[in-house]
């Protein structure tokens, strides 16, 4: 018998298939723990991200939710909030409001619905599923110099920038410098000079670029999405699959009328050996933009607090 047992999860994010998404600890009851144990746990699982499910504080939230990095404690993320709400139901939660939750973050309250292929043949939203989405929180968004596009190709070492899209700086909780391409291959054979990417970052206060580029008609989704960290807060490397960076894609394409319709995909990882699958619709008529997909859990237990 473990002294101090926790329940804990980890669940791949943006996938239906283990191993091919973005992995997340998930540790409930969480509400004894303090800060410096969050942060210790989330050292040990060693992942981009752990969350500890709390009790709201806010009576309009189903649950609340504190993000860890291995560095430090995020407001929001987005894989780190589908993964959540995928542990959490999956452990028998029912929300106050059938195929609706609201998360209560570090950037307010967050929406999530039940995604519509998770709908039962009658349409009743279906939480055996798990496939969900978040409403995306509001960003700020500023654009990048133009004398610094330059600077920013020399990073990336490509000559394929779509610089018709001004590449931005999109805060939505987690600050990304988002840059389209010429086209999803562009994309894929990215290759950045690290010093370069490093210095261009943390130069604009983000944690990493998101980079895009189209597929042709008929390819495997929409976009092609690559999240190239690279900062002392949360480390370097790729991220597998990113919600917080494609919410602010969806966002910023919005911005500078560039949505390629009312709903679109993107699919990221794939240069890692991932294959995260991402869903964006833009419900105009509620002023909301949700970004989906699906969880699926590969451990399920618990663990022993000292």
């Amino acid at each position: 018998m473990l002294a101090n047992p926790v329940r804990f999860k980890q669940v791949d994010v943006f996938t239906s298939v283990p191993f091919k998404g973005n992995p997340l600890a998930v540790v409930f009851d969480a509400d004894t723990l303090d800060a410096d144990q969050m942060q210790a746990i989330a050292r040990w699982t060693n992942l981009s991200e752990t969350t500890f499910l709390l009790k709201p504080t806010d009576p309009a939230a189903d649950y609340r939710v504190r993000i860890f990095t291995i560095e430090g404690e995020l407001p929001f993320a987005g894989h780190p909030t589908l993964g959540t709400a995928h542990a959490l139901l999956e452990s028998g939660y029912q929300p106050k409001q059938a195929g609706r939750l609201v998360q209560q973050c570090g950037v307010g309250l967050v929406e999530l619905k039940a995604l519509p292929e998770a709908a039962s043949a009658d349409g009743t939203p279906n939480t055996e599923q798990h496939a969900w989405a978040f409403a995306a929180p509001p960003a700020r968004v500023t654009p990048l110099a133009a004398d610094r596009y330059t600077e920013l190709s020399t990073a990336l070492r490509s000559d394929a920038i779509d610089f018709s899209a001004v590449p931005c700086a999109v805060d939505n909780g987690a600050p990304w410098l988002v840059v389209r391409v010429n086209s999803a291959q562009d994309c894929l054979a990215l290759d950045p000079e690290a010093g370069a990417l490093a210095k261009l970052v943390q130069s604009v206060d983000a944690i990493g670029l998101a980079v895009y580029g189209p597929h042709e008609a008929n390819g495997p989704a929409t976009f092609e999405v690559r999240c190239l960290m690279s900062g002392d807060r949360f480390g370097t490397g790729e991220d597998p699959v990113t919600g917080s960076a494609n919410a602010a894609l969806a966002g910023l394409l919005s911005t500078q009328q560039r949505r390629p319709g009312e709903r679109y995909t993107a699919r990221q990882g794939t240069a890692i050996g991932r294959a995260g699958q991402v869903s964006v619709h833009y419900d105009d008529a509620h002023g909301k933009t949700w970004i989906g997909g699906a969880s699926v859990t590969i451990v399920d237990g618990t663990f022993r607090l000292p």
